[in-house]
């Protein structure tokens, strides 16, 4: 009995660990004890005492004059092993490089993760507007033309799991009804693009087309996004040609042969 005690401990204290390296993001890098407290629903005994283990591994770093925590070199190192071996981030990167140089648009590789899109990798293009599509970013599925790319091709559970949570209108466009939602997502399956016309962010438009592994199965969307006033309606059926062949072009270097 002990002994089974100690083991949900050890358990808990794992789950707590990596519960507070996901609490950190781009849009909040640094954190107080206190502001993980809260926002995780743990003591701040637990909280100090898991941030002291992590930073003794270099997992995160504690800045002495603030007295704020940011993610350490450590994460960096395993980020990087990821990365070598995601076949998607090397085989696409030529690619999006190229079209971000057609374009001028920025450009994106991102993948479906625990019902939500999360980005990989990013090109800027020359004249970039600050989005919320930073490497490591999550967003809704089904308000971006990423998510919904993926989620046109998702299993069934997880198009329930996303209406379970709530379509939250996050814009006037936002789709927010489930039967429509349905609809929208069999359009793009048979034209082979999606398209977000601010239905996340007021003045940001976007184009996605699903990325096909060996096995012809959906792993990823490639996007560009850039202001409304840039990518307009009337040019729609261009630019979703483009990055059509983009993510065909990724799809054959992952070894899909439609």
């Amino acid at each position: 009995m002990a002994l089974k005690t100690n083991e949900e401990s050890h358990l808990s204290s794992v789950k707590n660990a990596l519960r507070i390296l996901r609490c950190f993001s781009m849009d909040e890098p640094e954190k107080k004890i206190s502001d993980i407290s809260a926002s995780l629903g743990l003591n701040k005994s637990t909280v100090s005492r898991t941030m002291a283990t992590l930073a003794s591994e270099g997992f995160v770093f504690k800045d002495p004059e603030s007295k704020r925590y940011r993610l350490g070199l450590s994460i960096l190192s395993l980020g990087g092993i990821v990365n070598s071996q995601m076949d998607i981030y090397r085989e696409s990167q030529p690619v999006l490089n190229k079209i971000v140089h057609e374009l001028g648009e920025t450009a994106h590789i991102s993948v479906l993760d625990n019902n939500e899109v999360i980005y990989l990798q990013k090109v800027e293009c020359n004249h970039p507007v600050r989005f919320l599509t930073h490497v490591g970013r999550r967003n809704p599925l089904y308000c971006t033309s990423s998510g919904k790319a993926l989620l046109a091709h998702a299993k069934e559970d997880v198009f329930n799991a996303v209406l379970e949570k709530g379509l939250e209108q996050h814009t006037k466009t936002t789709i927010t009804e489930s039967e429509k939602l349905k609809s929208h997502l069999k359009q793009i399956r048979e034209q082979g693009y999606s398209w977000s016309n601010e239905e996340y962010l007021e003045g940001v438009n976007s184009i996605a087309a699903p990325i096909y592994d060996y096995k012809g199965r959906v792993i990823a969307a490639l996007a560009i996004v850039g202001p409304k006033q840039r990518i307009q309606q009337s040019k729609i059926k261009s630019y979703s040609k483009r990055v059509i062949s983009a993510a065909n072009e990724i799809s054959s270097r992952m070894g899909y042969w439609k």
